[in-house]
């Protein structure tokens, strides 16, 4: 196979949908403005960079992209491709198209798409110039006017700015969320490659495993050849698969092809198993794949793969008596610690050039899984990759989110379509451990007094797809699951709200979440230490946050001077909470609400901007250390924690702990120290003692010695050898401990393995801002690389 890049610069030509007679690029001439675009890119940013549009990440511009939503979009660019190119078919291949697309290669159109989330490729043989020039012309016409062209059915249901979502297939949040801007887009916003089928191709190879016995694993492999009309005689399929990292191993298999598709099973001896981060080495290999006939190769194909099962044990209901929602990997108990992985950028065109860096942090936190969370889009290869080579489990949720989508044929079979490509295309990646059917719509069918089973999408569609395409891979119908049983508790309860929605029934939706056993921990955002986090019944946490100030450095960057204070009543600091309408919208609520968890607990809100930030991020702190702490010290009832969330998509107030700017809050270095592989952690105090307990994530005994002192006298409150069996959380002392007093409890350990610090912040709230500021050098002290003076800065 022969590929040409077409990316780096095009021209972009728009104007209002309708407002012109162009049917076609012949009829583009004069029919609107037309600046320069780079491809893969968004229409905003090169609006941006040819100053037709101001920065819209600052103050509120974010609110001008609604003139934009009834344009049409033309991209245009001329090519000449080598007179020898290609040998048999010629495909445009378009990596992301953003959305309802027309593709024309020398006025004569060859193509449609409706589809952002998934690759489009269009057959241009016979249609190419070859040696020549070619002219390539893709239009986009307005999202938001494809929407308007849909029946509606009255089982349909959206948050409240989301309706237009419902049928077009984009990125859920770029219709406007709470973590991430109305930005509804249009773009060429992945690479478009000119690409030449040979004459023979091995066109696909999916394994898995099937089983691992002690030293020896057997793979399975399907896969399709194409060689038109040849022969099938004297041809053999050569596989050889080989330790990545080039230490001695690896397998051959060769069979002879009696048909252009099969199944194989290949037995590797002393396999290396791929293992998740702390619990092993994520081994992979390098396999390649050669059709060959007479000695010779006809064509030949390379995988990266890593030999592991997985199982996802769980129970339909959490129950007083217990409940299970729990991962195994090569049949070991994997406890999980990571974070959603939400939109790297508002303009999904800049993804690419901040993956690497971002998932860095993941590494640097010590993350063991991440949740592709459903509102997004799907990652390409290198963020799997990413996770293969560092044995990071994917969870990965298909791109539904909080909505009851339409349940018509011709809609299930969009979904079927791009689940299917999603599907086929990271199959064999085994950091994926999981596919979701979707994001919270089996709750918003509970807040709404219905039965989610009626969803199709997630109870027949999706299911289908991952059983015939990916069969050896969990699947959860969606995230929370409410199983039937479950349902029939709730709904025999159920009081709708004056109109059934979800913002007049929250404790509807947190009595639905307690019979689950993976739940999403929102709840009232109060005090994070209140009943609803600790007397959880989650056995598994998929999501959970607490809101955290960017630093003042980044607010001067999105904030014009007069909207950096006060923020009451601040429009500048509303558009960026994220509310989508100028008017005030759903989640206006959303800057009070991170002034009452200061309130919480510090008693007062600061009246200067400083103190506002370093009070925010103390109590974002302070709020995700305590729900890593607490899920790991009650391991197994508690299996996993996936905390929201790591990164911005943009300039904003949220509960993520780097900004967009990749600016660090107070949060990401606590979160750092709880997430370590053995981390020693103090408990909360009952009859009159506090608990320390030795967290050990890793599948070899952890020892060493600990020390608890007082941060004000230095006295010392425990200290003594430890020992923490693998994969266990153990109490290893108690401390004498009192809920009226106001302590800094200071904890250093050392095992074989090194050093490691922590803190414990004792006492009742309201605790005192300047008295915590005081002891932040002492909590800096535990981390070498955090400077206690940056905080809020």
């Amino acid at each position: 196979m022969q590929c040409i890049s077409l990316d780096s610069t095009w021209s972009l030509t728009w104007f209002p949908e309708g407002s012109r007679a162009a049917s076609g690029p012949t009829g583009l001439d004069g029919a609107g403005e037309t600046v320069e675009a780079r491809v893969p890119g968004n229409v905003e940013l090169d609006l941006m960079r040819a100053s037709r549009l101001p920065d819209v990440f600052a103050g509120t511009n974010i609110w001008k992209l609604r003139g934009l939503e009834r344009n049409e979009w033309w991209y245009e660019r001329c090519f000449t491709p080598p007179a020898g190119f290609g040998s048999r078919r010629l495909e445009l291949l378009f990596h992301g198209l953003d959305c309802v697309a027309e593709v024309w290669l020398n006025g004569e159109r060859v193509g449609r798409a409706d589809n952002m989330l998934v690759e489009h490729a269009f057959d241009v043989t016979g249609r190419l110039r070859l040696g020549g020039e070619n002219r390539l012309s893709v239009r986009l016409a307005s999202p938001l006017l494809a929407a308007r062209s849909f029946d509606y059915p009255a089982s349909a249901a959206s948050l409240e700015t989301n309706h237009e979502s419902l049928f077009i297939r984009k990125a859920p949040h770029m219709w406007g969320w709470d973590i991430a801007p109305r930005a509804v887009s249009a773009g060429i916003w992945r690479s478009v490659e000119l690409r030449s089928w040979g004459e023979v191709e091995i066109v696909d190879l999916a394994f898995h495993t099937r089983e691992i016995d002690s030293a020896d694993a057997t793979l399975g492999l399907h896969w399709q050849i194409d060689v038109g009309t040849a022969p099938l005689e004297d041809m053999k399929l050569r596989i050889m698969g080989r330790p990545a990292d080039g230490s001695p191993g690896g397998f051959e298999h060769e069979e002879a092809v009696r048909f252009t598709a099969g199944d194989s099973t290949i037995r590797v001896s002393g396999a290396r198993l791929w293992w998740p981060r702390g619990y092993g080495d994520p081994a992979m290999y390098h396999v390649r794949c050669e059709l060959v006939s007479g000695g010779r190769t006809l064509a030949s194909r390379t995988e990266r793969i890593g030999i592991r099962t997985v199982e996802l044990e769980r129970t339909d209901l959490a129950t007083a008596e217990g409940g299970e929602f729990l991962f195994r990997v090569n049949g070991v108990r994997v406890f999980c610690k990571g974070s959603n992985w939400v939109p790297l950028d508002a303009f999904h065109s800049r993804d690419a050039s901040r993956c690497e860096r971002a998932l860095e942090l993941f590494d640097d936190l010590g993350c063991t899984i991440i949740r592709c969370w459903g509102g997004n889009v799907y990652e390409d290869h290198a963020f799997f990759e990413h996770g293969d080579a560092r044995g990071m489990m994917v969870w990965q949720d298909f791109a539904f989110a909080c909505a009851v989508y339409p349940q018509d044929e011709a809609f299930l079979a969009r979904v079927r379509a791009e689940a299917t490509a999603v599907v086929r295309k990271l199959r064999n990646h085994p950091s994926l451990v999981l596919w979701n059917g979707d994001n919270e719509v089996d709750q918003f069918y509970l807040h709404l007094g219905r039965d989610p089973a009626a969803n199709r999408i997630s109870r027949e569609v999706l299911p289908a797809v991952c059983a015939e395409h990916d069969p050896c891979r969990p699947y959860l119908p969606s995230s929370p699951y409410a199983s039937p049983e479950a349902v029939q508790r709730y709904l025999a309860t159920f009081r709708p709200g004056e109109d059934r929605g979800v913002r007049t029934v929250p404790q509807e939706r947190e009595s639905a979440s307690r019979l689950m056993p993976e739940q999403h921990l929102w709840g009232p955002r109060e005090n994070f230490k209140s009943s609803f986090y600790a007397e959880s019944t989650a056995h598994f946490a998929s999501e959970i946050g607490y809101h955290g100030c960017p630093n003042v450095s980044s607010l001067e960057r999105f904030l014009t001077p007069g909207g950096l204070w006060p923020w009451q009543d601040n429009d500048e600091w509303r558009a960026h909470a994220a509310d989508p309408v100028p008017e005030g919208g759903r989640y206006r609520y959303r800057i009070k609400l991170m002034a009452d968890q200061i309130r919480e607990l510090f008693g007062s809100v600061p009246e200067e901007l400083e103190n506002f930030v370093i009070a925010s991020q103390i109590s974002q702190a302070e709020a995700k250390k305590y729900f890593i702490e607490s899920f790991r010290m009650r391991k197994w009832r508690r299996t996993g924690i996936i905390w929201w969330n790591v990164m911005d998509c943009w300039p904003q107030f949220s509960d993520a702990v780097v900004d967009w700017y990749f600016g660090k809050k107070l949060a990401y270095w606590y979160i750092r120290r709880s997430q370590l592989p053995v981390c020693i952690a103090v408990d909360e105090p009952e009859n009159w003692q506090c608990g320390v307990v030795a967290c050990n994530d890793t599948l070899a005994a952890a020892e060493g010695t600990c020390t608890v002192t007082d941060a004000d006298s230095g006295e010392t409150l425990h200290s003594g050898p430890f020992r923490s069996p693998p994969n266990s959380s153990v109490r290893i002392g108690r401390i004498r401990a009192s809920h009226g007093d106001h302590r800094l409890l200071l904890v250093t350990w050392e095992t074989a393995g090194g050093r490691g610090g922590n803190h414990y912040c004792l006492g009742k709230l309201p605790l005192d801002l300047a008295w915590y500021r005081r002891h932040l050098e002492s909590i800096a002290s535990l981390e070498p690389r955090f400077d206690a003076g940056s905080v809020g800065k």
